[in-house]
């Protein structure tokens, strides 16, 4: 039996060291390879509390969740010869932490080599469409196409691209004035045309309200006159039915009408009693 309380300490001490090198915990978000001498062995250990040989293995932690690379802005060139600033990032995972050690050791150099392999992708793919395209309507298309071509050239490094997105895509700061200059010139024209058309409208428009309006004056000065010829008819009309009826109330009437037109106001005439106006025996 040992009686020396310092024995026990050490015991305990040492007893302790071997548990916590033959013992190792692996989080929720890890997962863990082991290394004997150097060299990793096949099994990948999940969450949870694991054993291993101690002081001739070693265990290394990788984490399981989802990670986010953030790429740094380059230039590309589009189907109609236009350079296009491209800032993207992407989203991934380690799929299997065995060959992720072998291939890659660390997490930094996945993220240089995932850099590379998705600015080849994007680069080749923005070559196949036109500005308009990728920015606007093929977008989401080239998206997915460099995502699944990126996740198959990073499967050998034990590496899953889940996503792949362009954050922005601008032009280069020496062709923006250029281009802002281009369209206004475009959008200049373009009001031109505008202008000379509506002027064509506005004038051809005038031309048929001026026509329409000659058409009506003439149609309103015809049935005018054919109005008016009615009324002398029907006047004539009425005249000669009254004439023949009572000739000398009509001579009469005649006279006193001729008299009103032909005697103004504060009017002197001097006239024979023989003029046939003042012949009051008519």
């Amino acid at each position: 039996m040992l009686k020396n309380p310092l024995t026990y300490a050490v015991i305990l001490l040492v007893g302790a060291v071997l548990v916590m090198q033959c013992c190792f915990t692996v989080n929720q978000t890890e997962k863990a390879i082991v290394l004997q001498l150097g060299d990793p062995l096949q099994e990948v250990y999940g969450p949870g509390l694991h054993f291993k040989l101690p002081f001739i293995q070693k265990v290394l932690l990788f984490d399981a969740r989802v990670l986010d690379y953030n790429a740094s802005s380059r230039e590309a060139y589009t189907v109609d010869k236009k350079t296009i600033v491209l800032d993207n990032f992407a989203r991934w995972r380690i799929s299997d932490p065995l060959q992720f050690y072998r291939t890659m050791r660390t997490i930094q150099g996945a993220q240089a080599r995932l850099d590379d392999v998705v600015y080849s992708q994007l680069r080749a793919l923005v070559g196949a469409y036109t500005l308009t395209q990728v920015v606007s309507s093929d977008r989401a298309t080239i998206m997915e196409r460099v995502t699944q071509k990126a996740s198959e050239l990073m499967k050998p490094y034990g590496v899953e691209v889940l996503d792949v997105r362009i954050k922005r895509a601008d032009l280069p700061a020496d062709n923006q004035r250029a281009i802002f200059d281009r369209m206004r010139a475009e959008r200049e024209r373009q009001a031109k045309q505008y202008r000379s058309e509506g002027e064509e409208e506005s004038t051809r428009i005038r031309s048929d309200a001026d026509r329409q309006k000659a058409i009506i004056l003439a149609e309103a000065a015809r049935d005018a006159q054919v109005v008016r010829g009615e009324g002398d008819a029907r006047a004539a009309s009425i005249f000669a039915s009254a004439y023949s009826k009572a000739p000398e109330f009509y001579s009469f009437q005649r006279w006193l009408e001729t008299l009103r037109k032909g005697l103004k106001e504060n009017s002197t005439m001097v006239l024979s009693n023989e003029v046939p106006m003042l012949n009051m025996q008519r």
